[in-house]
């Protein structure tokens, strides 16, 4: 499994200039609304310091990192959810991913012209947060209208579905009305999971990522500071980037370049690496690791899986014939150096099919079909 996310946010934000860098691939970038007509992907590599150790210790032939896809998705404008611009052909591309990262524009440049006339963050977060639940609130009510015939129904699944999801149903039509998104109207884990197939826009988890100009990367100025306070408010994800110097960073040919001209810049590290760090974390994602001198190999996996659901991830066959994984830590393997070091140590162990995987595991699975 990989993590997927949405860049979205309004027109002449920064999203394609972030994606170009995230990515180094030529997404179209123009100083007018909707330059960007279907959504450009782009997988990019999970920085991940234990795979480089990794590496060290074991030669293999190749290193596979974890990757995030990142789904760069056009400007939307007030009244998207009724057409307006683009429209629904992009609030349809954003249903498809696990996480959204909201671009918003934090600098000012009376060169790049803003949508709507002024560089307001908080009104550009309130402008897409209406027009995505407006776009929910169209799709709960279908379903909504629908109940009626479906508690009608001989078939008992088909009917319990409907009676457990018609009263959640009616609260979310009452706060996604009033511009309120479904991840913040009282809906329990249980409930969000008996209405997952409606698949709301809503429901995902937000990021808000704060496009700043070059004299900001280390410091906050007032836009960035009030969008801070709003996440703060709300309880969501605030990172602060500079798309133009990440994108100049993306075009330098060799590390020890990039790092150099981060150091000037007074960074460690690229805003960009952070960015994947966070939507890990927000979204509750680990990681598990393969090794041989073939392959040394990151795996994403979610928080509280078990090792057949891990197994799973490389193959269903694997999940389906599982017998038991072979397992120990990366601490382990870094403390004692060699696997035959780590037996000896008492440190490798054969797990079974109640094994909650921890997040960096070396694990090689058994199984049988």
């Amino acid at each position: 499994m990989s993590l997927n996310c949405g860049i979205v946010g309004l027109p002449n934000v920064g999203k394609s200039t972030i994606f170009q860098a995230i990515t180094s691939a030529p997404a179209e970038a123009a100083n007018y609304p909707f330059c960007t007509i279907e959504p450009n992907v782009g997988i990019v590599a999970v920085t991940d310091e234990r795979l480089d150790k990794l590496s060290e210790l074991f030669h293999p032939q190749r290193v596979l990192p974890a990757v995030v896809e990142f789904v760069d998705i056009a400007g939307l404008v007030k009244g998207a959810s009724k057409g307006e611009g683009l429209g629904n052909q992009f609030l349809g591309h954003i249903r498809s991913v696990d996480a959204i990262v909201h671009v918003v524009r934090c600098f000012d440049d009376h060169n790049i012209i803003h949508v709507n006339g002024k560089v307001d963050p908080l009104n550009d977060i309130e402008t897409i947060n209406i027009e995505l639940a407006l776009a929910d609130l169209e799709v709960v009510e279908k379903r909504l209208a629908n109940i009626p015939k479906l508690l009608k129904t001989q078939n008992k699944e088909i009917l319990t579905k409907a009676k457990v999801q018609a009263p959640i149903l009616e609260r979310l039509v009452k706060s996604l009305s009033e511009g309120i998104p479904a991840r913040k109207t009282d809906i329990s884990p249980e409930e969000a999971l008996a209405i997952k197939d409606l698949n709301l826009i809503t429901l995902k988890k937000m990021l808000y990522l704060c496009n700043v100009d070059e004299a900001h990367i280390n410091v906050d100025n007032d836009h960035i500071k009030q969008v801070r306070e709003y996440g703060v408010k709300n309880d969501e994800e605030v990172f602060k980037i500079c798309g133009k110097l990440e994108a100049e960073v993306s075009n330098f040919s060799t590390p020890e370049e990039r790092k150099q001209f981060l150091s000037e810049m007074g960074l460690s590290t690229t805003g960009l690496a952070q960015l994947t760090t966070i939507a890990y974390r927000m979204l509750g994602l680990m990681t598990y690791f393969t090794v041989g001198e073939k392959e040394v190999r990151a795996w994403t996996f979610e928080r509280g899986y078990k090792a057949p659901e891990c197994a799973g991830i490389i193959h269903t066959d694997f999940q389906k014939g599982f017998i038991r994984a072979e397992v120990y830590h990366y601490d382990d393997i870094v403390q004692y150096k060699t696997e035959a070091k780590v037996k000896e140590a008492g440190k490798f162990r054969l797990e079974g099919k109640e094994y909650v995987v921890k997040d960096g595991d070396i694990m090689h699975f058994r199984f049988n079909v």
